[in-house]
């Protein structure tokens, strides 16, 4: 039996070579021997590595390095600038990057996030053209992200984290599944296109593994064509 992860975020401690952009809640450093061996004492065999944007912001060479590596666990998918006035070109070239499989758009407050912007239309309608499924954080914003997966129709959209906020640290919320309503209805047909994913499942260095109620809205012949194995579970 096959079980892939599929979203894991590699990355190295930091250093002047490859220095971090910000913070990521976590290990100083999940490189790519520390996650196979975390994914091989769990079981998990082969995963997606969603450039970590906290730490490499647009910049997905070192999740290429790590896939290069172990071509046979990974593959990839980057964070893209909407911004970007050659955004159809950038999905164009990472179309045909060995070990790319999708893109992510991120709704956050320091990002282009009104689902009504032209740009973050045009990023969306760029990765279905070529044929890239979007890896969609639109947590705590699941009204507006709703709007846009209706606005576009032709892209295959994956909700990573379940749409759900999830705090790094304590205090919990109240009420941490207030939104899963909204992420069911997105299943509507009269709502949004059928083609849309739910997803988060993540293991740490520590072992850990964390599937949640994405094993049941992931799709896992999406995930295994794109890891080329033979789905079980996502």
């Amino acid at each position: 039996m096959r079980l892939i992860d599929v979203q894991v975020h590699a990355y190295e401690r930091n250093h002047p070579g490859r220095q971090w952009a910000g913070h990521l809640h976590g290990p100083q450093s999940a490189n790519g021997e520390e996650m196979v061996a975390a994914m091989d004492a769990v079981g998990v065999d082969a995963a997606i590595i969603v450039s970590t944007f906290n730490l490499y912001r647009y910049d997905p060479s070192y999740a290429l390095e790590v896939y290069r590596k172990y071509p046979d666990r990974f593959r990839v998918v980057k964070p893209i600038d909407v911004t970007d006035p050659a955004i159809d070109d950038v999905c164009a070239a990472w179309a045909k990057t060995e070990g790319a499989v999708g893109v992510r758009i991120m709704l956050r407050d320091e990002l282009v996030s009104d689902p009504t912007d032209a740009r973050l239309n045009r990023a969306f309608a760029a990765a279905g053209k070529h044929g890239l499924p979007v890896n969609f954080l639109c947590w705590g914003r699941l009204d507006d992200g709703a709007e846009l997966i209706r606005r576009n129709p032709d892209t295959v959209i994956v909700i990573d984290h379940l749409g759900l906020l999830q705090p790094n640290q304590p205090p919990v919320s109240a009420e941490p599944w207030a939104d899963l309503p909204k992420l069911l209805a997105l299943g509507s047909k009269s709502a949004v296109p059928a083609h849309y994913r739910a997803s988060h499942s993540h293991t740490t260095t520590s072992g850990s593994r964390s599937c949640g109620s994405s094993t049941h809205l992931a799709s896992t012949a999406v995930c295994g064509a794109l890891i080329g194995q033979e789905p079980v579970e996502c």
